[in-house]
């Protein structure tokens, strides 16, 4: 009975989405948008996993569902990466979703993200890399609701820099460098 009632709550929300999309081109509404936070420069080390974390922000007023939503109609966050050759991601790992019911699904608890959210992965760069500055794109993909309603889903284009430094082991045993200034 109680998965009647989730899929019930779930077909109207879908119900609710659709029929949005007609009410959208009327509404003076700002639509709902999610951007990334600049991350700068990231700096790793050729041969070493090092962590690095996204951060997402949500327009106030909205939510996106989270990479695991409870129900297979809502389209999960995601977020798919390219690096240059030779420069390996990691598994992506998404923050767990904060569970919350709406008025068209009392009953229901959904998982989404608020009004901000980091995605965290791991980032190896192989022995061999040149070590200098490298982009890294990618594309993150999400639905973004209010209370009411789910608009179409997105996608933004993500991009960042990584600068890949030696590693620590080639530095070993040679001298330091020296100032560029003369020392009297």
């Amino acid at each position: 009975m109680l998965k009647i009632l989730v899929r019930r709550g779930l077909l109207v929300y879908s119900i609710l989405s659709i029929s949005s999309l007609n009410a959208q081109e009327l509404s003076p509404r700002k639509p709902p948008s999610v951007t990334m936070v600049d991350p700068g420069v990231s700096t790793v080390i050729r041969g070493k996993a090092t962590n690095i974390d996204l951060f997402f922000r949500v327009s106030p007023g909205f939510h996106v569902n989270s990479n695991k939503p409870h129900s297979e109609f809502l389209i999960p966050t995601t977020l798919r990466l390219t690096a240059p050759t030779d420069i390996v991601i990691g598994v992506v790992n998404y923050p767990a979703g904060v569970e919350r019911s709406f008025p068209f699904a009392p009953e229901d608890k959904m998982s989404v993200y608020g009004t901000q959210f980091a995605i965290n992965f791991a980032m190896r760069p192989l022995a061999s890399v040149i070590p200098g500055k490298y982009a890294v794109h990618g594309v993150l993909k999400y639905q973004a609701c209010d209370d009411a309603t789910c608009y179409p889903p997105k996608q933004i284009p993500v991009s960042f820099l990584i600068k890949v430094a030696k590693s620590t082991t080639e530095s070993v045993g040679r001298n330091p460098a020296q100032s560029p200034h003369v020392h009297r």
